[in-house]
């Protein structure tokens, strides 16, 4: 860590309760790194949340404040407004939170926090479904992934749905700097946070962390399923500053490796091989990948 210049104190401590090969641990561990220990944490209830604070234990070395699912957002308005009261706006107001407590039960709290523009950083640990309370479905699961909820079989090929663009719906608020992350790439995630963190305003940065049973993928296999997310162009990297489009990873399209790559390592898109491959869903993904990189590209050619 030295190497990077980050500080050498683990400010999210060993010793949680994570599964082996858990990309959201690993993220709030990077990411605390970057946020440092004049932070107040704001965190709703998930999966990070239930390993991190067994009562009377605690892996958070920095004061931490734990929100309901619905209220995150609401409650670190509060904690940025308090500590603007008290004369230490040098404090960092630091929101965590998963996809299902950001892209669905929590959303408008975020959006209302974004929309007065509190000086707060957002940062969602994206693992693309409810995981904690048994694999369900979210704004955030990808089409044709199955989960408990929409489960692939017979009558079904999974989610029908496709994800939600929470990125665009923030930079409708306004907000001066979003961005997409991963944790398979460390220094690009770093210094995303580091620049939300640095920028006054809300801010966001969206962080994918591949989920061990969720995904039905292997412990040692996070990081190659996280790169490859970016490599094939299904989890894209971007930045969205002052409203204009910036990307961070190969803009071609025709260049990015076949998206099958990165669905074939997971279990939750294992019925689109078997039997047989499921042609027409395969082909869907892989436009809707081209199209999503080459909707980006142009915004950025433009300068929007």
């Amino acid at each position: 860590m030295a190497i990077l210049g980050l500080d050498e104190k683990e400010y999210f401590a060993r010793g949680h309760r994570a599964c082996a090969g858990c990309g959201e641990s690993l993220a709030l561990r990077l990411l605390m790194k970057v946020a440092g220990p004049n932070v107040v944490v704001c965190h709703c209830t998930g999966c990070m949340e239930v390993v991190s604070t067994p009562y009377p234990e605690t892996a958070w070395e920095v004061p931490w404040v734990h929100s309901a699912f619905e209220n995150n957002s609401a409650v670190a308005s509060g904690v940025e407004r308090a500590l603007k009261h008290l004369g230490k706006e040098d404090t960092k107001v630091l929101v965590l939170g998963g996809d299902g407590g950001t892209y669905d039960i929590g959303l408008q709290c975020l959006s209302g926090a974004f929309e007065r523009g509190h000086n707060i950083t957002y940062v969602c640990t994206d693992n693309e479904a409810y995981m904690n309370t048994g694999i369900q479905r979210s704004g955030a699961t990808p089409f044709g992934a199955s989960t408990t909820t929409s489960p692939a079989g017979k009558v079904s090929n999974g989610k029908h749905e496709g994800k939600k663009d929470l990125m665009h719906i923030l930079a409708a608020h306004g907000s001066p700097y979003l961005a997409t992350a991963s944790v398979g790439y460390h220094t690009d995630f770093l210094r995303k946070v580091k620049t939300a963190l640095e920028t006054k305003g809300p801010t966001f940065v969206n962080v994918m962390v591949p989920c061990v049973p969720g995904w039905r993928i292997e412990p040692e296999a996070t990081i190659k399923v996280a790169k490859l997310g970016v490599e094939t162009g299904a989890t894209p990297l971007y930045e969205i500053i002052a409203g204009k489009h910036k990307l961070n990873m190969p803009v071609d399209s025709s260049k990015l490796k076949p998206v099958e790559e990165y669905l074939k390592m997971q279990g939750r898109f294992r019925h689109l091989f078997k039997p047989e491959p499921k042609t027409a869903e395969l082909q869907a993904i892989q436009q809707g990948v081209k199209d999503g990189i080459d909707r980006l590209k142009k915004l950025s050619d433009l300068g929007l």
